[in-house]
């Protein structure tokens, strides 16, 4: 759909793709404050499709796909800290991890600590101490395994003290 020709309804319907509420989307294009025409004009097909199509373009330029969505869920609750280290143990420079492990990181920071000796040409001694964290990997887990259906929400209805549930039968029921 192109824009619309008439121009208030095109700033209307970007302003509610933008995430506006319907009131100040409306007076933003230009509107006086009518909430219940700011409602109707919301209701308007061409509006309706044209803020559709807004969001939709929104969501392909940022590239907001299940596919894309699933899979940096999956980069958080399948990274591997062991991933930010040298088989000697030494932490490597984040520009040498992985791209999945670099999404799964939340934070790094590195405190440099004096340790009171000196080097062979007298210089200070200072040691880093690295702190890396993690994005929450339980969250990360449990929104995938919703997705994948692995959960199953079971209600189990007892009667009086955890017996049966009583069946009451009308008569005109009973009669069927």
């Amino acid at each position: 759909m192109p824009v619309l020709k008439n121009a208030k309804w095109e700033s209307f319907a970007q302003g509610l793709a933008e995430g506006l509420a319907v009131g100040d989307a409306y007076v933003n294009a230009g509107y006086k404050d009518s909430p219940a025409s700011a409602t109707r004009l919301s209701k308007n097909v061409k509006i309706q499709a044209r803020v559709d199509e807004l969001v939709a373009k929104g969501a392909d330029r940022a590239e907001a796909t299940v596919e894309r969505v699933l899979k940096e869920m999956a980069r958080l609750g399948f990274g591997d800290i062991r991933k930010a280290f040298t088989a000697g143990d030494a932490i490597l420079p984040p520009s040498q991890w992985d791209d999945d492990f670099a999404a799964s990181v939340a934070a790094i920071e590195v405190v440099s600590k004096p340790t009171g000796e000196k080097d062979e040409e007298g210089r200070p001694v200072v040691e880093h101490v690295h702190k890396i964290k993690l994005w929450d990997k339980n969250s990360a887990l449990e929104k995938l395994a919703k997705h994948l259906g692995m959960f199953i929400e079971r209600h189990e209805h007892t009667g009086k003290d955890g017996g049966p549930l009583a069946l009451i039968v009308s008569k005109e029921d009973a009669e069927l």
